[in-house]
């Protein structure tokens, strides 16, 4: 039996991470497994991590599904199974060439089957997995909470929110509908996105965290007339509409080390998460180790959660540096 299958029966976590920063499997475990499938969720807990973050987008009748992307073709089948389905749109200004979640009914959807994206990562689980619901998901995170014995939170990204408005397919009502079929506890949720209108207008007196993802500086917010920069320029009016920042590794850790963004955002009550750690492209942090290194490096500088591929080499950087 290979280590993927003995770690997927697991009933309790290898590790009981419990410390902080929350680590978090990014897509799952896709060092591993591909990306976004129930199978990688529940590897990610059982490799030790603290959460497990879907990435949401809609289905053509309003169902939201976990993908990294609306455009299908890296981590699905979906070339072979609906050749005629290829086409050209514009998603957040760009013009994207593929095969898109919003032309499939979820019927069609359930004949897909998810791949591995990365070509130097294992491909021996490639057409395994179909692709799961939000309500799928929810529902192994409650699952994997029992069987962990630890709480298991849940860190849902809204994908291309303003391109899916457009289209008559917002998320964010499906959204908000799935939490309350769920019922569970929403302080288990942190819910994310690049673009800030949908997190404002989001209650949180419900006790989720709201966090803001920043992409490139002078890049412009989707549905907004600010850049990344601008907003976070005024880091205390950013506080009005999130709880936490989410931002690449290079803002907090450029190559003459630790930037002074970490500390602007704590002072102004943010919570700072770091996205993503991987092992094949150790940044800056690690100091010439790896993903082990880097993990222990942020700890040591203060975030509050770390996105991983690799949840487990995560875990022991933060156990390598003492929390």
């Amino acid at each position: 039996m290979s280590l993927v299958a003995l770690l997927l029966g697991l009933s309790a976590p290898v590790a009981a991470a419990t410390a902080h920063p929350l680590v978090i499997g990014h897509r799952g475990a896709p060092g591993t497994l591909p990306d976004h499938t129930l199978e990688g969720y529940r590897l990610a807990v059982a490799l030790g991590a603290d959460a497990i973050e879907p990435d949401l987008v809609s289905t053509r009748d309003g169902v939201l599904v976990a993908r990294h992307e609306n455009e299908l073709s890296l981590t699905t089948d979906v070339a072979a199974r609906f050749p005629d389905r290829k086409r050209t749109q514009v998603v957040d200004g760009e013009p994207v060439e593929g095969w898109f979640v919003e032309d499939l009914t979820l019927a069609e959807l359930r004949t897909l089957r998810a791949v591995q994206p990365w070509a130097e990562r294992p491909h021996d689980h490639d057409g395994l997995y179909p692709v799961p619901t939000f309500d799928e998901v929810l529902a192994l995170a409650d699952a994997l909470q029992a069987e962990a014995g630890r709480t298991i939170q849940v860190v849902p990204e809204l994908k291309h929110g303003s391109h899916f408005q457009a289209l008559g397919l917002p998320l964010e009502p499906r959204f908000e509908q799935a939490l309350a079929r769920w019922g569970g506890d929403r302080r288990r949720v942190i819910v994310q996105s690049f673009e800030l209108a949908n997190l404002a207008a989001m209650s949180p007196a419900d006790g989720r965290t709201r966090l803001f993802l920043v992409d490139d500086l002078g890049r412009t917010i989707p549905g907004d007339v600010r850049s990344y920069g601008q907003v976070l320029a005024d880091l205390p009016a950013l506080r009005r509409d999130a709880e936490a920042i989410g931002v690449s590794r290079d803002l907090l850790w450029g190559p003459r080390g630790p930037t002074d963004l970490l500390a602007r955002a704590h002072a102004a009550g943010l919570a700072v998460f770091v996205w993503t750690l991987r092992a094949e492209r150790p940044g800056p942090a690690a100091q010439g180790g790896g993903i082990v290194a880097e993990a222990a490096a942020f700890t040591r500088l203060g975030v509050d959660g770390i996105f991983a591929d690799q949840p487990d080499l995560a875990v022991q950087g933060r156990a390598a540096a003492g929390r």
